[in-house]
């Protein structure tokens, strides 16, 4: 049976989701704002894929952002349900439930709206367990398909007359690139959703089970919390299974914006032999030791936490500061095709100049 989602699980949703955010931005406020309308519209559900029929269509709820973007981005609760709604209109079929690409900070609650108001499912399965720099890694095999997709992008800041509704249709890897085009035009973040495809599919490739994970990582975050920050990241471990790979002082950090809307670049922790690197690509996606010993690569989970245990973006960090890196390595999580899809990684490994394949096909 499916689970109807309640005021109590928004706050879980957005806590969890920005531990696996890891350390992409996302804005919690904005997580909060979509849960808090969907529940208090209509009674948004949560269902395993194996509550649908096999010829159901899943699309994905997304939403895309430039986060380079110095403009004012505009995003609505109906730009989701309008997303949605144009989707279906060009397939010219109803869609029964939505998957999310990534969790994160608001993206845990991306399908939670449409679902209150259109009564599509929230599907319990995701593109990636955690956050990712391209949509491609989010696309659950799509990424290298010549199978014709649809995608809709819809919102924009209003007073600047930047409001744009999109529809494209085209292989993934080819109209990909136009709604990242149309987030930038539109202010730095829109909606979407996109790639409608069958839930015996979704089934096969998704990592399912992704957003209760965010929830009970949530739940558990929210119950420690009244012990103070030790007991957080106890539980954080506890829960995901994961580990503090690193502690210590912010030493270096050196990130920057590419024109591609991308943050890249390094953060070091401690120094001398003793030192760790954290690797960004928007996320943190590899970890190496002071003389260049690799010890975490995406998908694991690797996110950096405050001594409260409040999970810290990249763009929150600041030298001088004491942090935590948590560590849940690929073999305990779901993982999803696009993960373990070769074509992902080049364009990554060349805007970070390392090596990501090796370790993540491994």
């Amino acid at each position: 049976m499916g689970r109807i989602l309640v005021e109590k699980d928004v706050e879980a949703a957005v806590k969890g989701g920005s531990i696996y955010a890891a350390g992409g931005g996302g804005w919690s406020d904005h997580g909060r704002m979509l849960g808090l309308a969907a529940v208090n519209a209509g009674q948004p559900e949560l269902v395993s894929i194996d509550e649908l029929d096999e010829q159901d269509w899943v699309a994905t709820a997304a939403a895309i952002g430039a986060p380079a973007s110095t403009t004012p981005w505009e995003m609505r609760g109906v730009d989701y349900i309008k997303a949605v709604q144009m989707l279906q209109d060009a397939l010219g079929e109803r869609v029964a439930g939505l998957i999310i690409g990534q969790n994160g900070k608001s993206s845990t609650l991306n399908a939670w709206l449409p679902s209150a108001i259109l009564g599509t499912k929230v599907v319990d399965a995701v593109g990636d367990i955690r956050a990712h720099p391209t949509g491609d890694m989010g696309s659950i095999g799509m990424a290298g398909s010549p199978e014709q997709m649809i995608q809709t992008a819809v919102g924009g800041n209003r007073a600047e007359n930047r409001y744009i509704e999109l529809v494209v249709r085209g292989a993934t890897a080819k109209i990909s690139p136009i709604l990242r085009t149309a987030s930038d035009m539109s202010g730095g973040f829109i909606a979407s959703c996109r790639n409608p495809l069958r839930a015996s599919y979704v089934r096969q490739n998704a990592a399912l089970g992704g957003i209760s994970m965010a929830l009970a990582l949530g739940e558990a975050i929210i119950q420690a919390e009244k012990s103070g920050g030790h007991a957080v990241i106890d539980a954080i471990c506890k829960t995901t299974g994961g580990h503090i790979l690193a502690e210590g002082v912010i030493t270096r950090k050196a990130v920057v914006y590419t024109p591609e809307a991308f943050d890249v670049g390094t953060v070091t922790i401690g120094s001398g032999d003793s030192a760790k690197v954290l690797h960004v690509m928007n996320e943190y996606m590899a970890v190496d030791s002071a003389e260049g010993t690799r010890l975490a690569t995406f998908p694991s989970v690797i996110t950096t936490l405050s001594p409260e245990g409040e999970a810290l973006s990249v763009g929150q960090l600041q030298e001088g500061m004491k942090i935590f890196v948590l560590h849940v390595p690929k073999e305990i999580i779901p993982l999803s095709a696009s993960v373990r899809d070769a074509s992902v990684y080049p364009p990554v490994e060349k805007a970070m100049g390392i090596e990501i394949a090796r370790y993540a096909l491994d």
